[in-house]
């Protein structure tokens, strides 16, 4: 009797895959002690161009994932929930999940070898020494996918660049200094104009125009 007054059942949501869908996805390291380290920019620029687009990051399965449109194409935006050195894990789930074709993925990450506050664009590569990256190119079999790459600099003690891991691992995880942070901050905004104009216009017509770019700054990278 009391039929009348249940809901209609919705249809089925058609989720965009394949060849029409574009997945971008930030790397970082989930939880509030990480949200402001340098490793984390990746996690920052998703994070903003999903706000910028009103596009919503739910938690789903091993990453928070966003749904819409930017620039008229469709997009999932995406930042792992696991830890940055699994990163392969939660992108090959991701790539199975919308079986999209490896050169419409996009990884935006932070760069040890790059001048903090750079932004630079490539169609694909290596790890250049990222876990993350290092990880996402063993689980997919190949780097044959586009990147967003942000200069974070590698720390420096008297003058020389330091290679030590574990001192990496702890420059990566710190806060960046006032200096550094500005820098980055602008970083931010610059690759998400970056991916706006890489989505409407295409990857050749940004790297063009934000691979020339230099950052309004240069941090020192310095651990004196």
């Amino acid at each position: 009797m009391f039929s009348r007054f249940r809901r209609k059942r919705e249809p089925a949501l058609q989720l965009p895959h394949g060849e029409d869908l574009t997945l971008i996805v930030g790397l970082g390291n989930p939880g509030a002690t990480y949200a402001n380290t340098r490793h984390n920019v990746g996690y920052r620029v998703v994070g903003r161009l999903a706000r910028r687009n009103a596009i919503e990051l739910t938690h789903s399965g091993v990453a928070s994932v966003g749904l819409g449109q930017i620039a008229g194409r469709d997009v999932a935006l995406a930042r792992p929930r696991t830890f940055m050195n699994k990163s392969g894990q939660a992108i090959r789930a991701l790539v199975d999940r919308f079986q999209v074709p490896i050169e419409n993925l996009v990884i935006v990450y932070d760069d040890l070898d790059l001048p903090v506050g750079v932004v630079r664009i490539r169609l694909k590569g290596g790890s250049g020494g990222n876990r993350g990256m290092r990880s996402i190119i063993e689980q997919l079999g190949s780097g044959d996918f586009k990147r967003v790459r942000i200069g974070i600099s590698r720390p420096y003690v008297n003058a020389e660049p330091v290679y030590d891991p574990e001192t990496i691992g702890d420059w990566v995880l710190s806060q960046p200094s006032a200096e550094d942070a500005a820098l980055l901050e602008d970083a931010v905004e610059r690759a998400v104009e970056a991916l706006g104009v890489a989505l409407a216009d295409g990857f050749e017509v940004a790297m063009n125009r934000f691979n020339r770019q230099p950052a309004r700054g240069a941090g020192s990278g310095s651990l004196e």
